[in-house]
């Protein structure tokens, strides 16, 4: 089921803990919307905190990695902001 709350399109789940990051974007108007993509893990997951980083500029905005442990998560964000996104994430998430 495909619906959006608060911002953040729920298609897929979101890492453990993914959820209130990414809503400190929209909090912070960084973002307009956020698209989750699907989990990648690997077999023999490992705990760790919750990452976020930067990898690229897309047409409509850019696309994070949300990373807890060995597993991972792209996500895609909708915004004009991408310089200010970039640093948030640099400043806050130490990527």
């Amino acid at each position: 089921m495909k619906y959006r709350k608060k911002g953040i399109k729920k298609e897929h789940h979101i890492i453990e803990d993914g959820e209130g990051v990414l809503k400190l974007l929209i909090k912070n108007n960084l973002v307009e919307s956020i698209i989750p993509g699907r989990i990648k893990t690997t077999p023999k997951g490992r705990p760790g905190k919750i990452r976020l980083t930067y990898q690229y500029d897309t047409d409509a905005g850019a696309k994070l990695l949300l990373k807890k442990g060995s597993t991972v998560q792209e996500v895609f964000v909708i915004t004009d902001k991408r310089e200010q996104l970039r640093e948030f994430i640099k400043n806050n998430f130490g990527s």
